[in-house]
């Protein structure tokens, strides 16, 4: 069997005409994209909801193998001393309970590999006492919600640590990347540490934790580079992560 991934997804409310009456419906939504890269590094793809009762989400912990925390709306602001601006997303109470309490627990109780996309690299941040800029262009740096540009396109380029694990995945000093969002990591939480910076105005785009075990954010969205072999590769090696994982388990 190849390695079970949840992967967490946000919501949305629309109208939905039923019986000519407009109502008011929640969905659980995620980007077919994160679908699509985790089957075709070689995953199998498992969409955990925003349950009512987050706790809910730590049963499934046991049958994965695996966790992609992926982007979206923006965390609520309240949950890191700050107060929201215009420009910040809906807030979405749910998935911050879900993926706050699912990141604590799976990076302190839990040797499971872990991939962060954008607002997923945020909340693991936040998860361990990190913090976030409200809005990158109102604190005094560049615009990065660059969405002038289609999603398979670089809208500017990250400078990689030399000696991260991120630079030995992608091989090289710097790279290309997309850029759709306005906020991002402030304050690195605990011992996480910086694997890239976006050029010029050195905002982390990347962190990860030191150490054997697969803990790897990328601000930008490799999940809608497809063409680009350099970010497919962090999929790649975060399934291989995750196969070692399931091995590792099934042996014990």
């Amino acid at each position: 069997m190849k390695p079970v991934i949840g992967i967490t997804c946000g919501m949305s409310y629309h109208t939905t005409k039923s019986n000519f009456v407009h109502l008011p419906n929640p969905f659980h939504q995620l980007s077919d994209a994160y679908v699509q890269a985790i089957e075709a590094a070689g995953g199998i793809p498992l969409i955990l909801p925003s349950y009512q009762k987050a706790e809910l989400v730590l049963g499934l912990i046991p049958k994965l193998d695996g966790i992609l925390f992926s982007g979206g709306g923006d965390a609520d602001p309240l949950l890191f001393g700050e107060r929201a601006v215009p420009g910040v997303s809906p807030i979405q109470p749910r998935r911050d309970a879900v993926e706050l309490l699912l990141a604590k627990y799976v990076l302190t109780e839990t040797n499971l590999p872990v991939l962060g996309i954008c607002r997923g690299m945020q909340v693991v941040n936040l998860s361990m006492g990190g913090t976030v800029y409200v809005d990158l262009a109102s604190e005094g740096k560049l615009e990065h919600r660059m969405s002038m540009y289609p999603r398979q396109m670089a809208s500017h380029k990250v400078a990689l640590e030399p000696q991260s694990r991120l630079a030995q995945i992608i091989g090289g000093a710097a790279i290309g990347v997309n850029s759709y969002h306005h906020q991002a990591v402030k304050d690195l939480a605990g011992d996480f540490i910086a694997a890239a910076y976006s050029e010029p105005d050195r905002v982390i785009e990347a962190m990860e934790k030191p150490g054997d075990r697969f803990v790897v954010m990328v601000q930008w969205h490799p999940e809608g580079m497809t063409d680009n072999s350099s970010q497919q590769a962090i999929f790649k090696n975060f399934i291989g992560e995750a196969e070692k994982y399931r091995l590792a388990q099934r042996s014990n």
